[in-house]
């Protein structure tokens, strides 16, 4: 048996223990996110018969390759249509997820965000007109197709501003899905933090106005009060949208887009996996 007869020797035999489990059990890499170029998925439309409530088929884009978990995507209120969202679609396509994103929109989506003032946009009127009345059946139809068409049972969600809500509202019982990644959530309500039956983890930013630090501290209040697992990650130097939309020609805003991605992979490999066996925080 070798014997280690100084730290730096310990150093070089834990790297070399390192480099082979990595070998053996690879982690998420910054090549599986993609912030350019063209999206490699596909769009589905889901007829939606069997929901007798909500009848009209909702489109989908779909990609990557069958896995035991599926994300269930939900997009910020630029919809599927906005190239960034499809990328990161893909990206956790490439992780190894099979990735399902729901037109939460049905073809008309808010603007985005570099576009020329548009004055036909009202915000008030389209948060109304997507309220969760309208949102909740077209999440649960894209739920139903990734049970019954496509085949998985297991569901995580992942959801950016608009969707962000909505990834922790559907974390609620009976849905479905058993845990959550929420980046730069808004309009989240008491009630749908407090009614989470799985974990879930947030990614914030320093500067948002759709949550205010008081706001973002009373949602860490609020989470201590569940049973289930949490964290939340406060991005330096970000504001509202980098999850998806941030500058990645600015280095931060890039490497916290990524981290943001691994935080979310990270989070459904640890407890999206059917066999984790995870319990709760008092279990």
């Amino acid at each position: 048996m070798t014997k280690i007869h100084s730290f730096y020797d310990l150093l070089l035999v834990v790297s070399l223990l390192t480099s082979r489990t990595l070998a053996k059990c690879p982690v998420a890499s910054v090549c599986a996110i993609a912030h350019t170029g063209p999206s490699i998925g596909r769009e589905v439309v889901h007829e939606n018969t069997e929901q007798p409530t909500f009848t009209s088929p909702v489109t989908l884009y779909v990609t990557g390759k069958h896995s035991n978990t599926a994300v269930l995507y939900l997009t910020d209120a630029t919809g599927i249509v906005q190239p960034e969202n499809r990328l990161l679609v893909d990206s956790f396509g490439r992780a190894g997820y099979l990735t399902v994103a729901p037109d939460l929109f049905n073809g008309t989506p808010a603007p985005a965000a570099r576009d020329p003032y548009n004055p036909s946009y009202n915000q008030t009127k389209f948060l109304a007109r997507h309220n969760p009345t309208v949102i909740d059946p077209m999440i649960d139809a894209t739920i139903r197709y990734i049970r019954d068409v496509l085949g998985i049972s297991r569901i995580v969600a992942s959801g950016y501003c608009f969707g962000g809500r909505h990834a922790v509202r559907v974390l609620s019982e009976g849905r479905g899905v058993s845990a959550s990644f929420a980046a730069h959530p808004a309009l989240l309500q008491d009630d749908e933090i407090l009614g989470v039956t799985g974990p879930v983890t947030i990614a914030a930013t320093e500067n948002d106005f759709a949550m205010s630090i008081d706001q973002r501290r009373h949602i860490e209040d609020l989470l201590l009060n569940t049973t289930q697992p949490y964290s939340i990650s406060l991005y330096s130097g970000t504001e509202h949208r980098f999850g998806v939309r941030g500058n990645v020609s600015i280095p931060q805003i890039k490497l916290a887009k990524e981290e943001a991605y691994f935080q979310a992979v990270r989070w459904f490999d640890s407890w999206g996996k059917a066999a984790s066996g995870n319990k709760t925080k008092d279990g």
